[in-house]
């Protein structure tokens, strides 16, 4: 967009006539600071790193009736964006000033979560949904909270999750973390969300075994 600092050069340039590489030099410099590609990066992106991780190397094996699935999970509206919501009140939620996840939450806490149950059982983890033939039991939900409390200065995370079984067996459980005293600026909140994060995984990944 051009402001009016912008176009008052723009004619200075039309009406001098030096050396035609000299004009197209000096308007390019000229417009430099009148144009605006996209918004500044963020200094930082937060992302999910799992407490435990499997080491390299080959991995569980045994029969697809023997593995889990970790299905696309669900969210609301407020956290189907790459930032970090801040609940204000009951009925007003605000985002967090610089603090931009790597991609939406949901995609960020379906990896974590298999990567916790594929290193603490020892289990087949499915983790994409191209598959052949997926296996007869899946975990899915939806993550509730993913964010900061401003009235309890908190951060929570809050999954509900479903486990499917064969046949048609369902379990539904409802799996929260919270922490605490945590001030309100991108790199404490991204730090507790983690370890909360990997908290609630923990607790999923004791529940399906």
């Amino acid at each position: 967009m051009f402001d009016a600092q912008c176009a008052s050069n723009g004619s200075r340039f039309r009406r001098s006539r030096p050396a035609a590489g000299l004009v197209l030099a000096a308007l390019a410099l000229s417009l430099s600071g009148c144009i605006s590609i996209g918004s500044e990066p963020p200094p930082s992106l937060l992302t999910l790193t799992p407490t435990t991780q499997a080491p390299a190397g080959a991995g569980p094996s045994g029969t697809i009736s023997g593995a889990i699935m970790v299905m696309e999970l669900e969210a609301p509206a407020k956290l189907a964006v790459q930032r970090v919501p801040v609940q204000i009140d009951d009925s007003s939620v605000a985002y967090l000033k610089e603090a931009f996840w790597v991609e939406q939450p949901a995609r960020l806490f379906r990896r974590l979560l298999a990567e916790t149950i594929r290193t603490r059982s020892g289990r087949i983890v499915v983790d994409t949904d191209e598959v052949a033939v997926p296996p007869s039991e899946s975990v899915r939900g939806t993550l509730r909270e993913f964010g900061y409390d401003a009235r309890t200065q908190s951060v929570i995370v809050r999954f509900d999750a479903i486990r499917s079984g064969a046949g048609d067996q369902v379990q539904t459980r409802r799996f929260e973390s919270i922490v605490p005293g945590v001030a309100a600026e991108a790199a404490p909140v991204g730090d507790a969300i983690n370890r909360a994060a990997n908290d609630v995984a923990g607790q999923v990944s004791d529940w399906v075994g």
